[in-house]
């Protein structure tokens, strides 16, 4: 069991701290977890999932996440003890979807190199919106009633959600704070997330989102498959993100009635829908199960890098995958770019220029991105579609074609990502007009790029 402790002064009513809250995580992958609410000893029951009557007069209720059959190791499902039944609850009726969409034929496409400057967050003070109103799909591809296919959303917000939560049927979200802690409550359990963190909440889980001020951040969502750590090869045993670094909440659970209305948004076929209960969904009094939210801090990743020449191509990098059905072929690749020594001899050191069969969408969390430190902004962020050439600004290529090679220390103070994905991504009409942060000047960066083309070149004597 972890601790961990969080000082707070401006907290939503709906919290109920006064400063200082305390949070429990237990670690590890995948693991069997079971927890209970110290508040109800027992309330797990014991040698069997299902009895007559549960402890306490609880619910028995299984999460499941993957089909019956599956093999053991792909199979998940988490079992939930819970004050009512979430089946109880008043027909789902539609409700607008704002930006969030899974419409990928708004606008024609464009293969050309695409920037955002930072997304704008909305003033409280002109309009509250919390995360599930903040949500803006920026691009994506596939189909989730086909369950194949991965969405790219921004969050922007600036207000908590009361009496509300979310629930995402068509897949699992990959969060990435990038301003702004967010502190999720879940069916298993509260999770505060900050930036330098990211979460994964899985298809099916409700949650809520409490903020404390102006919030930003990514998602990455992805149809018909979890995330699971990527294979390490030869690499061996350890190393990248080690298992023992997730966390997963503990059980914690409110039994309140809310004549008002508790109002459940479920995300289903990439329309949104809504329904009424007059409880908290949050009644969770003891779990256990191999199907759960998680966390993890990106500073626990263990950088693999190279120490004698050449630039290793950035799987090696990888936090999280969700594989596709093709050996080594991701849905998506969640890639991390965290600070590290370069000390690889007579080798040009920052990325290559590239054209890849896979999409790269990539965002900044802090810092300067060391392919480009002006222009590509914390908060903002770019695409890369499939077979785009991109790569080094000509001032990244000037100053490292000629820099000394010691060894030195790579993006101090800084952390990008990139969702990588074998679908070719299609981006919304937000994403190329509404939002209005397009850097129409993006392609620029590369215009100064002249010819070095020596045809009296001789080799050196080796």
């Amino acid at each position: 069991m972890m601790y961990f402790f969080i000082f707070h002064f401006n907290l939503s009513p709906f919290v109920c701290w006064m400063c200082v809250c305390l949070f429990q995580y237990m670690s590890g992958f995948g693991n069997e977890f079971s927890s209970e609410d110290p508040r109800c000893p027992g309330s797990l029951p014991e040698g069997q999932n299902n009895p007559q009557v549960s402890p306490y007069g609880l619910y028995a209720e299984q999460l499941s996440g993957s089909a019956f059959t599956c093999p053991r190791p792909a199979n998940k499902r988490s079992w939930l003890y819970r004050i009512l039944p979430s089946v109880k609850h008043k027909p789902f009726t539609s409700v607008p979807c704002g930006d969030l969409t899974e419409n990928w034929n708004e606008v024609e496409p464009d293969p050309n190199q695409l920037r955002w400057l930072p997304f704008t967050i909305p003033k409280a003070t002109e309009k509250k919106v919390d995360f599930v109103a903040g949500l803006h799909t920026v691009c994506g591809a596939g189909d989730a009633k086909s369950r194949n296919g991965i969405g790219v959303h921004v969050y922007t917000c600036n207000t908590s959600m009361v009496d509300r939560c979310f629930n995402n049927s068509d897949g699992d979200f990959l969060i990435v704070p990038q301003q702004g802690e967010i502190l999720i409550t879940t069916e298993f359990g509260k999770m505060m997330v900050e930036p330098n963190e990211i979460c994964v909440i899985q298809q099916g889980m409700r949650f809520s989102v409490d903020v404390f001020g102006e919030t930003r951040g990514y998602i990455l969502e992805v149809y018909g498959a979890h995330f699971e750590l990527p294979d390490l090869g030869p690499i061996g045993a350890n190393g990248l993100a080690n298992p023992r670094d997730f966390l997963c909440p503990v059980a914690w659970y409110e039994d309140r009635k809310v004549p008002t209305g508790y109002t459940v948004i479920n995300k289903y076929q990439g329309k949104l829908f809504a329904c009424q209960q007059d409880f908290s969904p949050f009644n969770v009094v003891a779990w256990h199960g191999n199907y759960t939210p998680y966390k993890y801090n990106l500073k626990n990743f263990m950088v693999i890098n190279c120490v004698a020449f050449d630039h290793a191509d950035p799987s090696i990098f990888t936090v999280l995958t969700a594989k596709s059905t093709r050996p080594g072929v991701a849905i998506a690749d969640f890639v991390i770019f965290p600070p590290r020594w370069g000390v690889a001899d007579h080798t040009f050191r920052p990325p290559y220029y590239h054209r890849n069969c896979m999409s790269e969408f990539m965002g900044l969390i802090k810092g300067h991105y060391e392919a480009k430190e002006e222009g590509f902004q914390p908060g903002g962020a770019s695409l890369h579609s499939i077979m785009t050439p991109h790569g080094p600004d000509v001032d990244c290529f000037e100053k490292n074609s000629t820099a000394e090679l010691k060894p030195e220390r790579v993006a101090e103070g800084t952390m990008a990502f990139m969702f990588e994905s074998s679908f070719s991504m299609a981006v919304t009409k937000w994403g190329l007009h509404t939002c209005q942060k397009l850097d129409k000047n993006y392609y620029q960066c590369w215009e100064p790029l002249r010819s070095h083309f020596n045809p009296n070149w001789k080799p050196g004597k080796q």
